[in-house]
């Protein structure tokens, strides 16, 4: 925050804004959870030792019909949230609103923007009030930004500015010509420290929860980009190539001489699959999870804007022409960085290709991206504003390294554990009855259909389940024998997920077909609709 007060005030002074001394970055991080019946949390291992479902077979109803979503809150969860505003007002938190999310059982809290610092601690708050309160109402806050496979998982919209002490958003579009050419000047800024440091900010998001939800269910994809919006967009294209702007006048579109449009949010926020959207007069990054700390995306985000600022004020400061100036350097960044700027459908893969072909990075997982905040660029951006050291980034690149693959590893001992010791001897024992029945009905000599097929289905799946549960033991003893810390994260990504994956399937597939009075814990339409 100071690395970006110190270069934002150098910028604002080119503009004589002399009443100003200081500038604050602003964020509002939206948090979404999960709320789950405390009896069926308690049956659940992998919900207690993980936070989130290492099994469980998808229920017949989803969100497809989005009634969660606009429905009214239950009697239940609006007490909860209730409580949790007297909680956080008392505490100087001001939470604004609360309402359903898309997926069952799911919610979202939503405050009032304050300073980047204060907006950190006032969410550390939030989450662990969430959680206290919750066990008061017997209910579970669910954190973990997948605890449900194939329903919406949770994130935290991080909404972004910067604001003068006086009073003025400089992400807001300006009513004088003054005003319009110091905004566009600061919109240059960020789409040049997004572009050039997309792998931080990437970096910034990641973690072993992350990446199970990154690239669907409204979450946005890990290829990093930002959505400005048909009208904000079709300005910058006509700066870039000197063409007159098609709304309104028929004219070039000047830098410091013309008057921005109001720009409707409706026109810039719809974007749900955009990383980094303008939305009016701030910026949503939205591939925050919703358990992470928003420091350190911000602290990304303040850091590359400051570096950006510094190399503007070094170019315009002392320029006898500085309208020139000003427009020659607005048109030059649009101009190296616009292949960040994708309005597009995020999900469509014809976008994963697009984004190679304009070189963008697509780190799709935690071990992808975590090597690159050593990368050379990136040292100096943090030592040169005094942000971090290099022995303080090598410390946070082996402290993200050991949580990830300790975080897998937990999730891998503890799907062995209900393996091994509840679903199958749940299944067993269904097994044995559905044989017991078809032996009955053999001598009865009457129709034996249905426990015959049965007792094979069940009997089939329990052994390709107990197969996929040894070959994860195996791959976990190969693991043993990797010793560099980026080699073993590779590993678990590439081989201890996948064996998860199949343990999953094959004791998903037994779930569909165990009798209910067999199977060991609260199902997926227990928790989220029961």
């Amino acid at each position: 925050m100071e690395a970006l007060n110190k270069q934002t005030m150098r910028v604002l002074k080119l503009f004589g804004n002399e009443d100003v001394t200081s500038t604050k970055a602003c964020v509002g991080p939206e948090q979404e959870y999960f709320l789950i019946p405390r009896e069926m949390f308690d049956r659940r291992k992998d919900l207690i030792y993980t936070g989130r479902t290492l099994f469980g077979a998808k229920p017949p109803k989803g969100q497809e019909l989005d009634d969660h979503y606009f429905g009214v809150i239950k009697p239940r969860v609006a007490a909860f949230m209730k409580d949790i505003d007297q909680e956080l007002w008392q505490l100087g938190i001001l939470a604004k609103t609360e309402h359903n999310e898309a997926a069952p059982a799911q919610h979202e809290l939503a405050p009032i923007f304050t300073t980047s610092n204060i907006a950190t601690d006032h969410n550390q708050l939030t989450m662990e009030i969430m959680q206290r309160t919750a066990r008061k109402h017997a209910l579970v806050c669910l954190l973990h930004e997948k605890p449900f496979a194939g329903v919406n998982g949770s994130g935290k919209h991080n909404n972004w500015s910067i604001s003068t002490d006086t009073g003025v958003n400089l992400l807001n579009p300006g009513e004088t010509p003054a005003e319009n050419a110091q905004f566009l000047l600061f919109l240059a800024a960020v789409i040049k420290a997004v572009d050039e440091y997309q792998d931080l900010l990437r970096i910034s998001v990641a973690g072993a929860g992350n990446d199970h939800r990154l690239g669907a269910s409204e979450a946005p994809p890990a290829i990093v980009s930002m959505f400005l919006g048909d009208e904000l967009n079709e300005i910058l294209d006509a700066i870039k190539n000197d063409r007159p702007y098609s709304a309104g006048e028929k004219q070039l579109l000047k830098v410091g001489v013309h008057v921005l449009p109001r720009f409707p949010k409706d026109s810039t926020d719809r974007n749900r699959t955009s990383p980094f959207a303008f939305t009016g007069n701030k910026f949503e990054f939205r591939m925050l999870g919703s358990s992470a700390s928003v420091a350190d995306a911000n602290t990304v985000l303040n850091t590359a804007v400051a570096d950006v600022l510094r190399q503007f004020a070094d170019e315009l400061e002392g320029k006898w022409d500085f309208e020139g100036a000003l427009h020659d350097l607005i048109r030059r960044t649009i101009r190296e960085h616009d292949r960040i700027i994708f309005n597009g459908n995020g999900y469509d893969d014809a976008w994963t290709k697009e984004a190679e072909a304009r070189g963008l990075s697509n780190y799709r997982t935690t071990p992808d991206c975590l090597p690159h905040l050593l990368d050379e660029k990136n040292m100096p951006l943090y030592t040169r504003h005094k942000v971090f050291s290099e022995t303080e980034l090598h410390a946070r690149y082996e402290i993200l390294q050991e949580n990830y693959r300790k975080v897998v590893r937990i999730e891998a001992l503890t799907m062995i554990d209900m393996a091994k010791k509840d679903i199958l001897p749940a299944v067993s024992r269904d097994g044995a009855a559905l044989a017991t029945a078809w032996d009955a009905k053999q001598k009865m000599g009457i129709n034996d259909t249905y426990e015959r097929e049965c007792a094979a289905q069940v009997s089939a799946l329990t052994g390709e389940m107990y197969e996929k549960l040894l070959h994860l033991e195996r791959e976990l003893d190969t693991l043993a024998t990797v010793c560099d810390s980026a080699e073993q994260s590779m590993f678990y990504k590439e081989r201890i997920l996948p064996a998860m994956a199949e343990l999953r399937r094959a004791g998903d597939a037994l779930e569909s077909v165990t009798a209910a009075e067999y199977w060991p814990f609260p199902t997926y339409g227990d928790m989220l609709f029961i």
